[in-house]
């Protein structure tokens, strides 16, 4: 999100009857006074990102919150936050919160537990050769996280966080060092494992599934 997106998302998770506001007003609000444009085309991006529903033509702003999304009279389609990009490489991508959009999914295909999961987006592929349900992880593909997992176990595939940089590796203790490694599994070749103090590493989740992209 950019800053205009920002300060509009914020805006209608603080104020329910957005919608019932001028775009010239919530212009104004997020400091495009008198350019209602700006606030219009900031708020069709929000909801083409699935971040807000919006229906100008009906008054409607409201935020899109995580959880289930109703079909008909069933409930199958579950709604997680992506939240960015995490590296399959070097840590070269800053790990960010922020939430970018949602990815609907099959509420069948994700684990019982679904209230702690986020979705970040593979960048590289030092992980390409890993297997997480018989699934590896290559470059865009989307990872499903539990963040309820912060004491990963050995071997486990992890998203963490060194010094602001997210990125996804098989975590590996090595007791006898006393030292964490983050470790790649790529095909190709280059990929230098991480040398961790545990002082030094933030665990956002376990990575619990791949819903690979299919480039269509």
């Amino acid at each position: 999100m950019n800053e205009y997106q920002q300060k509009l998302y914020n805006l209608a998770q603080d104020n329910p009857n957005l919608g019932k506001m001028s775009l010239r007003q919530i212009a104004n609000l997020i400091g495009a006074s008198n350019k209602p444009q700006i606030a219009k085309h900031h708020l069709l991006q929000l909801d083409k990102k699935g971040l807000l529903r919006v229906n100008l033509s009906e008054n409607i702003i409201n935020v899109v919150k995580r959880g289930v999304v109703g079909i008909g009279n069933k409930t199958n389609i579950f709604s997680l936050p992506i939240v960015g990009s995490a590296n399959c490489g070097p840590a070269t991508i800053f790990a960010n919160e922020r939430i970018e959009g949602y990815l609907k999914i099959s509420s069948k295909r994700l684990p019982h537990r679904k209230k702690e999961l986020y979705v970040i987006i593979a960048s590289g592929n030092s992980m390409n050769n890993t297997n997480v349900n018989g699934k590896n992880i290559e470059d865009g593909d989307y990872v499903v996280v539990d963040s309820n997992y912060s004491r990963p176990r050995p071997n486990d595939v992890v998203v963490s966080v060194i010094d602001g940089l997210a990125n996804i590796k098989k975590y590996k203790l090595d007791q006898e060092n006393k030292q964490i490694i983050l470790v790649s599994e790529s095909t190709e070749k280059g990929h230098h494992p991480i040398f961790v103090d545990e002082s030094d590493l933030i665990i956002s989740g376990k990575v619990v599934d791949i819903i690979k992209n299919p480039n269509l």
